[in-house]
């Protein structure tokens, strides 16, 4: 399905819907998050600025996955973080960009589903799921039973199950 770019789709949208995927993206080629969100941030700014007119939200994507990608491999080069001693060829098949958008994109709306979680589960889903803490130490740092945490965590799985099958519909059903 194809959008035309409308004054619907302002500079406030076109931040919301790109800035974490683009993030995210960038954060393959730079490995810094500070980095990957000075160049989002760069991006995003020139292409505001410049007031590009294309034609839909599909040519609006590719071109600022194409204005990250090209100025991280800028930032590489200039910091001599590439290796000059391989083809052009092989570096892009370390950095398949297709596979990169599309991980961005459903990374940035897991972490959409996780921050819109109630604070308490999202910390305790967090604690167990990125910390690797173990149910008895998160319930001891937190000063809640160590069942509470058990339920925090189911009740944010299936909050985050409910949210995927929900994206999935939309998508294809």
């Amino acid at each position: 399905m194809t959008y035309v770019l409308s004054k619907a789709i302002d500079a406030d949208e076109i931040f919301r819907r790109y800035y974490r995927p683009l993030c995210l993206y960038a954060l393959h080629y730079l490995r810094v998050p500070e980095n990957a969100e000075d160049v989002v941030q760069d991006c995003l700014t020139d292409f505001l600025e410049r007031g590009d007119s294309l034609n839909s939200i599909g040519q609006v994507k590719g071109y600022l996955y194409m204005m990250v990608r090209n100025r991280c491999l800028d930032i590489l080069r200039r910091d001599n973080r590439i290796d000059y001693g391989h083809a052009p060829e092989e570096f892009e098949e370390r950095h398949d960009d297709e596979d990169y958008e599309e991980a961005s994109f459903i990374e940035a709306r897991m972490w959409t589903a996780i921050d819109s979680l109630p604070e308490r589960c999202r910390e305790v889903f967090l604690m167990s799921k990125r910390d690797g803490l173990k149910y008895e130490e998160i319930a001891e740092e937190l000063g809640i039973s160590v069942n509470t945490v058990r339920n925090q965590v189911s009740k944010a799985l299936k909050a985050l199950k409910d949210g995927c099958h929900r994206i999935y519909m939309f998508f294809f059903g």
